[in-house]
């Protein structure tokens, strides 16, 4: 078993907060939520309850996955922040540098997943037992062992960005789940950021977006 070692300073980091809704910057290397094993309860939707004890949570990031992440702050704007994510109203990009060069400079990936129930929590293509999950990239940027892609989920099915990458051949750099060799060893974690999150406030109605810098090299 890996240690688990979240980060500790800041203890969260507020993007933006109204009565109804909390966005927050996740780092890499905390859970969304607490984990089943005790060593496992530190999350951030666990900090975050100590200092707003009606947050709730809306959606997750893998624990290795930094980024922009909301909360709602009451049952309404959870029933209706869940609704948009359940409906795929809202918007989301990301960023990740990824191992080798794609052929094509942009495309979609398109192959249903599930959980690799005997490897869990790795989760694999399979025609006969996935769920649909799709997924538009376009490459940004190539160097020689290395290129930076961004990222656009339609669906957002459990490590599907990951799993969907691995399936070109082409793992996210310091994925210690799917990548392997130099793929895993190029970085220090997983190089996989939630840049952006769109979506419409849950009372207000008005369209919202959230940005996040990514602790890795971008430009």
């Amino acid at each position: 078993m890996l240690r688990y070692d979240p980060p500790v300073s800041p203890q969260f980091e507020i993007l933006y907060r109204d009565d109804s809704i909390i966005v927050l910057n996740k780092p890499s290397g905390l859970l969304s939520v607490p984990g089943r094993e005790l060593c496992h309860r530190d999350s951030l939707s666990l900090r975050v309850a100590r200092v707003f004890p009606s947050a709730l949570v809306v959606h997750r990031l893998d624990m290795a996955t930094s980024g922009v992440i909301v909360m709602a702050l009451h049952p309404k704007a959870h029933r209706e922040l869940s609704r948009q994510f359940r409906e795929r109203e809202t918007e989301k990009r990301y960023f990740a540098w990824i191992y080798g060069q794609p052929v094509q400079d942009e495309g979609s990936i398109d192959l249903p997943l599930c959980c690799d129930w005997p490897n869990r929590p790795r989760h694999m293509v399979s025609h006969e037992h996935g769920k649909q999950a799709l997924t538009h990239w376009r490459c940004l940027r190539r160097e020689q062992q290395r290129s930076l892609i961004e990222l656009t989920p339609i669906t957002g099915r459990s490590h599907q960005l990951r799993v969907h990458m691995l399936s070109l051949d082409h793992p996210i750099l310091g994925d210690n789940l799917y990548a392997e060799g130099e793929a895993l060893t190029m970085a220090p974690h997983l190089q996989l950021h939630a840049a952006r999150l769109a979506f419409r406030h849950p009372l207000a109605k008005n369209w919202l977006e959230f940005n996040a810098p990514a602790p890795f090299e971008v430009n």
